[in-house]
This record gives C-alpha cells, sequence and structure tokens, in this order.
C-alpha cells in the first residue's frame, strides 16, 4: 500500500485528484449556469432576488431545503418507502460530508485542511483512533455509511421491482442515466470496501469496517486491494460531478437554488426563461407523477407526464406532442415534491398561433349592463348548462342580491381556452372585451359559476374587485345569514374541478356548504387530491373515447362510496360526468343548494 506523505500538516496523495478536479469543474460550471439562468430573469423577477437575499425569506428556504431536499418531507407524505429510499441518499450523503468534516477538524485541530481530506479520512488515518472522540467517531461514521448502502439496495429493488414501493411504473432511463445511476449506485459500496480493506492492514473502524475487515482479510490480498479501492472510489466521485450537470442528478444542486428562487417570490410568466430551466433542472424524476395522471392510469399514456416532458426539455429534443397531450388537470402539479410550476412550464411551450384582432368579435353585440354590487357571469360552459344558471338567480332572488347578469343575452369566452393552448394574444383580445362588461357593471364583488373562468379573472384580468367563483359566495351568503338552507335527505360525494380545488386553492367553501344542505361522505378524492372529469379543453391530442374512459372511470371511483348524488362546481365536469353516470345523478352545488 502507497504511504500518505504529511508535510506541512497537509495530507496528500495522488488518487485524490479525480474527485477534486471533478469537484472543482463541477463548480465551477454551476456558478456560470445559474448565473446565465438568472441573468434572463424579467428585470422585476431579479429585483425580487436582491429584496429577498437579506430576508426572513432566506432562514425559511434554508429550513424546507433541510426538509425537503435533505428529509424528503413531501414524498415521506405520498408514498413512505419512496421517500425513506431518496432520504437515505440525500441525507445519508450530507451527514457523511459533514460528520466526515467534523471528525477531520477534531484530528487535524483545523478547520482549513483540503477539502478532499476529511472524504478519504480512513486513508490517511488508517491506524486505530487515538484522537479524542475516535470510537464515537468510527461507530457513527459506520452507522452513516450502513444507512446509505441500505438506500442503495432500496433503490436496486425499486428499478426492477417497483410495485413493491407502490408503484406501477418507474421512469424509463436513457443510456446515459443508467451510466450515471450505476455510477451512484457503485460509489458508497466501493467507499465501504476501500475502507473495510485499510482497516483489515490497519485495525481502525469500527462495528461494519471494522469486522468486514477482519472478514476480508481471511480470504483476499488486502495489501493489495486497498489502494486501487481508494483510486476507485475518488475516480467514481470525480466521475459523478463530471456528468452530474447533464443528467437528472443536476436537481441535487438546482432544486435549492429553486427553493430560494421561489420563497424570495421569483414566478413563472407566460414565457419560457432561465427560471423555467431552472425549474426543469430541478425535477429529481421520482416518478411520483406518473402514477397520479389519469392518462397513464386510464389510458395507458405513459410517455406525456412531467417527467418525460421535462426531461425532452432539458435533452433539447422534439416535445410538441408532451405539450399537448396534457390534461392540465395539476394531479401532477399537487403531488410534485419540488413544487415545479409544471402547467405553467407546458403552457409556456405551447405555440402561439392563433391570430385574433379585435374585429373578429365585431359580430357580438356589447351588452347594456346595467351597474350593482354583485356582476354576475356565467361563461360559456354555464350557458351550455341552464340549470346552473336557473340555480344562481333562484339564490341571488332568495338572498336579495343586488345584482346583474352581465352576460346574460351576449357574451365572449373569458379567455382561458385560448391561453390554455398558448394563445395568449388572442386570449387578451377576449379579455379586453369582457373587461368592458365589468367596468361597466360598477360592481364590487364578481361571481362566476365556471372554475375557468374564475382561474382567468383572478389570475389574468388583473380586476380591482373581488372575484368569487359560485361556491365562496353561497358559503359567504349562509354565514351571513342572507340564505337559510335546510339539510336533504341525501348521500352526497363531492367532485371539486380541478381549475377550482388545485388550480385556485378553493376547498373550504364548497365543503362547507356541501355539508349544510346534505350528509357529505368523505372520499380518498376530497379537496385537491380530486379526480379530473376527463372533459379538460385543454388537451388537442386525445380522442372522445379517450376522454370518455377518464370521465367513466371517475364516475366509479366516486360511486364505489354509494352517493345518492355526485355534486360538482363546475358546468363542464357536470356535463363531462353526466354523460357517464347513468344511475347517479350529478348535479351542481348550486343546483343543490337551489332545491335546499
Amino acid at each position: 500500500m502507497q504511504q500518505y506523505e504529511y508535510t506541512n500538516k497537509i495530507y496528500y496523495d495522488h488518487f485524490v485528484l479525480p474527485f477534486t478536479i471533478g469537484l472543482v469543474v463541477l463548480l465551477g460550471y454551476l456558478c456560470v449556469k445559474y448565473y446565465k439562468w438568472i441573468k434572463s430573469f424579467p428585470k422585476e423577477e431579479r429585483k425580487k432576488i436582491r429584496k429577498g437575499l437579506f430576508s426572513f425569506k432566506t432562514i425559511r428556504s434554508g429550513w424546507e431545503i433541510f426538509r425537503e431536499s435533505l428529509l424528503h418531507h413531501n414524498i415521506f407524505k405520498t408514498n413512505p418507502m419512496l421517500g425513506y429510499m431518496h432520504m437515505t441518499f440525500a441525507f445519508g450523503w450530507f451527514l457523511l460530508i459533514v460528520v466526515g468534516k467534523i471528525e477531520s477538524m477534531v484530528y487535524h485541530t483545523s478547520a482549513f485542511n483540503p477539502p478532499y481530506f476529511a472524504i478519504f479520512f480512513r486513508y490517511f488515518h488508517p491506524a486505530k483512533e487515538t484522537f479524542p472522540y475516535s470510537e464515537f467517531f468510527a461507530f457513527l461514521m459506520d452507522l452513516i455509511l450502513t444507512f446509505l448502502l441500505i438506500g442503495i439496495l432500496l433503490a436496486v429493488t425499486k428499478r426492477f421491482c417497483s410495485r413493491i414501493f407502490g408503484m406501477k411504473k418507474t421512469t424509463k432511463q436513457r443510456a446515459y442515466d443508467l451510466l450515471i445511476l450505476t455510477v451512484l449506485w457503485l460509489i458508497f459500496p466501493v467507499r465501504f470496501l476501500a475502507e473495510s480493506f485499510t482497516s483489515g492492514l490497519n485495525g481502525g473502524g469500527s462495528f461494519l469496517t471494522h469486522n468486514a475487515g477482519d472478514f476480508f482479510s481471511g480470504f483476499l490480498p488486502l495489501e493489495s486491494l486497498s489502494y486501487p479501492a481508494w483510486w476507485l472510489y475518488s475516480s467514481l466521485l470525480g466521475l459523478f460531478f463530471l456528468l452530474l450537470p447533464f443528467s437528472r442528478y443536476m436537481h441535487i444542486p438546482t432544486e435549492m437554488v429553486y427553493i430560494f428562487l421561489k420563497n424570495w417570490g421569483v414566478k413563472q410568466g407566460k414565457e419560457y426563461n432561465g427560471f423555467s430551466e431552472i425549474q426543469v433542472n430541478s425535477c429529481s424524476r421520482c416518478g411520483i407523477c406518473i402514477n397520479t395522471c389519469q392518462l397513464n392510469t386510464s389510458c395507458n399514456i405513459n410517455d406525456t407526464q412531467p417527467v418525460y416532458f421535462l426531461r425532452r426539455l432539458r435533452n433539447r429534443e422534439e416535445y410538441a406532442q408532451q405539450a399537448e397531450d396534457c390534461l392540465m388537470c395539476g394531479r401532477c402539479e399537487n403531488s410534485c415534491p419540488v413544487g415545479i410550476n409544471l402547467n405553467a412550464i407546458r403552457q409556456s411551450k405551447r405555440p402561439d398561433i392563433l391570430r385574433v384582432t379585435k374585429d373578429t368579435y365585431a359580430y357580438v353585440p356589447q351588452p347594456k349592463v346595467k351597474p350593482a354590487k354583485v356582476a354576475y357571469f356565467a361563461g360559456c360552459m354555464s350557458h351550455l348548462t341552464p340549470g346552473i344558471i336557473k340555480s344562481m338567480q333562484q339564490i341571488f332572488e332568495k338572498a336579495k342580491a343586488n345584482y346583474t347578469f352581465i352576460d346574460e343575452q351576449a357574451g365572449v369566452c373569458c379567455g382561458r381556452p385560448l391561453a390554455l393552448s398558448g394563445n395568449w394574444k388572442a386570449a387578451q383580445v377576449v379579455m379586453d372585451k369582457n373587461l368592458q362588461m365589468i367596468d361597466a357593471s360598477q360592481a364590487d364583488i364578481l361571481v362566476t359559476s365556471c372554475p375557468i373562468c374564475y382561474k382567468t379573472f383572478k389570475e389574468d384580468y388583473l380586476l380591482n374587485i373581488k372575484v368569487m367563483h359560485h361556491t365562496e359566495y353561497i358559503d359567504m351568503l349562509i354565514q351571513e345569514g342572507q340564505l337559510k338552507v335546510n339539510a336533504l335527505d341525501l348521500k352526497t360525494v363531492f367532485h371539486n374541478p380541478c381549475e377550482l380545488g388545485r388550480g385556485c386553492g378553493v376547498v373550504d367553501a364548497p365543503e362547507s356548504v356541501l355539508k349544510q344542505v346534505s350528509q357529505k361522505i368523505s372520499t380518498a378524492y376530497d379537496g385537491k387530491k380530486s379526480l379530473c372529469c376527463g372533459g379538460s379543453l385543454a388537451n388537442t391530442a386525445i380522442d372522445s373515447t379517450q376522454k370518455t374512459k377518464i370521465s367513466s372511470d371517475t364516475v366509479k371511483a366516486y360511486a364505489a362510496y354509494q352517493p345518492d348524488v355526485i355534486v360538482t362546481a363546475c358546468p363542464l365536469c357536470k356535463k363531462t360526468l353526466g354523460k357517464t353516470s347513468p344511475e347517479i345523478p350529478v348535479k351542481d352545488i348550486a343546483e343543490l343548494v337551489a332545491e335546499a
């Protein structure tokens, strides 16, 4: 075994070069890459970084990084075994570095030792521990290494037997991905061998490496194997660092950058930019989005989920099909442990090709709108389900509300379907036309029955009045005593529309209303976990048969709770689910309230 040299308290051996070179190259690459991405941010977004840098948001980001990037709290909530596997890698490696550094500082009595010293400490200090707390450090480092080796075993098991982890599918890998995956899988077993071989020769280590060293010494030429094992360990680390920026593992450093940026208030805009790139590179490809996607579970379409779409963006591959083939229901975004704005990124990659001008809607007369405190906008889909409009009119009258029905006689779309298809310029034209009606109403509150309209009025119109979905408005009327309701003798389940629950976070109001007018049954799909009805206006790739299959599966999931009525809060959802629910009636929550 080649002896180490010690000159002026600096330990060195040539085998540390692969690790050191790889680390320096990686850090240099990351600094340049992040600088370029952040430089491409809009000016107002860069201001948020400067403002948030020295604020409490930075401290909060540090805690989130610990909780999510190291402990993987969100993955744990979704899939405990998968969360534990990710945690063993992230937190285990973190502990190995931190505890190893502390150990080297105690031994060396200085914080200023080379970066590689702590990584290869067992090589540079191979003898049985003699410095303060040496036996404790040896035990702790062996414990952490054991923790990591268990993670490796779980990762290999997941790759070949994903159903043990409750996953029907795992992400498909390219040859390059398999290469760096293999490198990662080998790093810690090789470290175990290097430390064990060295322990077998010199008597160091603790319960794991010491006993393994004694075992290996009985039949292996450790004198010949120990030094090459350290070379291999250093080379694997260096190779991993060099491959990392061009692989899925770019998420390790980038996810931390993303957490800081989002907490500082940086948002994904309509355009694809450097912030989009940071989010794309923050995807760990955990595969959770695959199982939550109804295109996969109902239609067996398993090449369009975010994990594959984002990979295509990263690899500069063709993505047009994946950009269009999405329900935009937000189930994947709601389950994403990193919190990536998946819908907004996909939307930014849909081409803005539809040419619409003010003259396009010249045939639609500008309706005469009477001023009132409340303006009601039914929207296109509500006009196709008139029962909802009649129920809302009845509710307004019972509550003696001072309201005006601004699109009763004529109107145009809210603009969101155009925006969902990527046609922001065309959407702006129809938005301008609607703004004229809203302004003419002089209302304090704008109420809409359609969650699609609700989301775009709240987020894109930049209105100076309060925007409410009719579930929120009805709940307010009941709470303030303006609307009296009686509980119906009906068992109900609630299908929270995608744009309402996940899209806008409206969960409590419809639940509250439904509990007061019926016997509400709790389901596994309540709140933000609701299923998509399948009638999404955002997907232009699937056909009517596939949409019907999604709708049918959704109805079966809710029907399993044996309700008298399936209640929703969206005219499109009511229409779509109603077609595939011949036995159980599907009603809008406004219709149920009108009955009550």
